[in-house]
């Protein structure tokens, strides 16, 4: 019988606060769960449900018989006391049990006076403990903890190094690889990619699509929910909700739901405004009383159409930036050094005015070192870097807690930048960045990684520049955020150069890329999905059994004329010619499902008219009549979600 976990009836409450509300899941080996919700939702206290470690208030949980469920929390685990290899080699620990139940079996089978169904059974079992093992990986351990440490970015070396000597963001990648290797029946990730660089996440995606396992992930990654997600469970006013589809056909779908939410929820408004005129001015009318009074059981037993708050959206522009020549930078054999460590070796590079650079290359390859010399913040090093006309420069700093005053408050930490003129208005644009009420007065030491981020971006707005250097901008901000930050970064109008470990932001953002490996910097003139399509083109002519000659890695389209030149002018033209079919059809049932959702909700309501509800006949037609607009809005969805698959898969 196949691994499970089930959760029936799951009811969680903090306070008078519900979390969860009536949760029904189901998680066997074959899922793959992107587990969805706005921040402060409880995604972390259900997956601490899910495996045990907090229990519900109300409702089930059960799991089959001997299943394992691993669970990596967010943050907060540290290791010391052992070696890396030590420390991992833990996740065999449970293999341990199943070697001394296999001997115990053995011995047993050894006994002479066994009845030949005594004998049957133990033999059975000993055979399943066998099977256990070897398919836990036990006898080739040694391959596979090498295989996963390299993956996730730890070096040959690392591996007798005692793991307290590992900083926070290495502590987490050791805690991933002990539990991937654990090989649990069920694998729980919080923010799994949190602090992996881009590498790191490509071979976790690669690792997890071939997981025999199920998996349920919250992550702030896009791209890796897509890549390793079939399904989004999502957390919304405490209630589960399963959306089928990868990752952003989840988004389409619910984008579409939220924006009936607010039609709805105006309507409601209207309604009651309406009921709540007619009760003011008849309540005590002698002829209009009882009418008063059966609106006002009407609007008692109204279920009321709440917004909820994460509709609430941060919008910001950047100023527009002052002018500057063609010319923005040039920088000439620049290299940087730690002792008798070189991080940066003769860097040439030439940027201009508009050009939207991305820094790309594995941790430690001097991507920040050079943002830093970019910036100006760091004039220790050799070369020349030569500023062109009237260049401003606007630093983001991944290390937020050294760019803001701890013991300044949020309002103080904007006074204190602020130009004169733009000092009454920092309440409103505090506001606009979330920071409402009290929020203002918050000391910069209390803030958590999101909002220290949205405060560093509001203070790169009080004074318009015209090239932005932004290291990881995109840290501790959830996957809203990041979009309103996308969309804000792609209409700024002056130089951009960052680093960021989203691929999703990273390719809709770069228009070039600087790969920076130790003692080397190589310059690609496309956007992102060229580089990578660069990239394994020339690891396939190095070892050309990798791939086919001409074949496209999957996922790595070259987006410019060279890598178009390698699809043949038919199979473009018949690609281009599905994808229109696609959106139209997409269009097409969008406009359906809208129009079928507005009858049903009309239906809804036709059915809550007392002359409706009170007369059989009608109550009877009505309910019909949304049983088949329920049926229609089904049927429409599922040829909706198979035809944003399919286009998803195209594009």
């Amino acid at each position: 019988m196949s691994a499970f976990v089930q959760l029936s009836g799951i009811s969680l409450a903090f306070g008078n606060r519900d979390i969860l509300k009536n949760i029904h899941l189901n998680l066997s080996h074959a899922s793959r769960v992107a587990l969805a919700g706005a921040n402060g939702s409880g995604k972390t206290t259900f997956m601490k449900v899910i495996c045990g470690e907090v229990e519900a208030d109300g409702g089930d949980r059960s799991q089959s018989r001997n299943a394992r469920i691993g669970y990596l929390p967010q943050s907060g685990l540290r290791f010391r006391d052992r070696s890396l290899r030590e420390e991992v080699e833990q996740a065999y620990i449970h293999i341990k049990d199943l070697e001394k139940e296999r001997e115990e079996l053995a011995e047993r089978l050894a006994h002479p006076d066994l009845s030949e169904k005594a004998m049957e059974n133990l033999a059975e079992r000993h055979h399943e403990v066998q099977e256990q093992i070897t398919a836990s990986g036990y006898y080739e351990r040694e391959a596979m903890i090498y295989r996963v440490l390299l993956g996730l970015g730890f070096q040959a070396e690392d591996l007798e190094r005692e793991t307290s000597t590992f900083s926070g963001g290495w502590q987490m990648r050791i805690a991933l690889a002990r539990i991937l290797l654990e090989m649990p029946d069920i694998l729980l990730l919080d923010e799994p990619t949190n602090y992996l660089d881009l590498e790191a996440r490509d071979w976790l995606e690669e690792f997890l699509q071939k997981f025999p396992g199920g998996v349920l992930v919250v992550s702030h990654d896009r791209y890796f929910l897509d890549q390793v997600t079939k399904e989004t469970a999502e957390l919304f006013q405490g209630s589960l909700k399963i959306y089928k589809g990868n990752y952003s056909a989840y988004e389409a779908r619910r984008k579409m739901e939220l924006e009936q939410l607010e039609a709805a929820w105006k309507l409601q408004q209207e309604e009651i405004a309406r009921l709540e005129d007619f009760i003011r001015r008849f309540r005590y009318s002698a002829t209009k009383a009882a009418q008063a009074q059966s609106r006002v059981k009407m609007l008692e037993k109204m279920e009321r159409i709440e917004l909820p708050t994460s509709m609430q959206r941060m919008h910001f522009h950047f100023p527009p930036p002052p002018h500057s020549g063609r010319k923005v930078m040039s920088l000439e054999a620049v290299g940087k050094s730690y002792g008798d460590h070189q991080v940066l070796k003769d860097i040439n590079l030439e940027i201009t005015k508009g050009d939207r650079l991305n820094l790309a290359g594995v941790n430690g390859a001097g991507k920040s070192t050079l943002m830093r010399i970019i910036s100006g913040q760091d004039k220790d090093f050799t070369g020349k870097l030569r500023l062109g006309t009237d260049v401003k420069i606007g630093y983001f700093s991944q290390d937020q807690e050294l760019v803001l005053d701890p013991n300044k408050s949020v309002l103080e930490t904007l006074e204190a930048d602020a130009p004169t003129e733009l000092i009454p208005k920092l309440r409103g644009m505090l506001g606009s960045f979330l920071f409402s009420d009290d929020d203002i007065y918050k000391k910069c030491a209390v803030l958590s990684g999101g909002e220290k981020n949205r405060l560093a971006l509001l203070k790169l707005l009080l004074e318009p520049v015209n090239l932005l250097v932004m290291d990881e901008p995109t840290n501790h901000l959830d996957l809203a955020s990041k979009d309103v930050l996308l969309d804000a970064m792609k209409g700024y109008e002056g130089t951009l150069i960052f680093v960021s470990h989203d691929r999703y932001f990273i390719e809709q953002l770069a228009a070039s890329v600087m790969e920076l490996t130790p003692g080397k910097a190589e310059y690609f003139d496309g956007d992102y999905a060229y580089y990578r399509w660069k990239k394994e083109s020339t690891a396939q002519q190095d070892n050309p059994a990798k791939a086919a000659p001409g074949e496209v890695p999957q996922g790595s389209k070259p987006s410019n004329n060279e890598g178009a030149a390698k699809l043949s002018r038919e199979e473009e033209k018949r690609r281009k010619a599905e994808v229109r079919r696609l959106e139209r059809l997409e269009a097409q049932l969008t406009e359906d499902l809208e129009a079928c959702e507005a009858d049903l909700l009309k239906a809804q309501e036709e059915l809550g008219l007392p002359e409706v509800y009170s007369d059989a006949e009608k109550a009877k037609a009505v309910s019909q009549k949304i049983s088949v607009l329920e049926e229609r809005q089904n049927e429409i969805s599922e040829a909706w979600e198979k035809a944003a698959e399919e286009l998803t898969a195209l594009i």
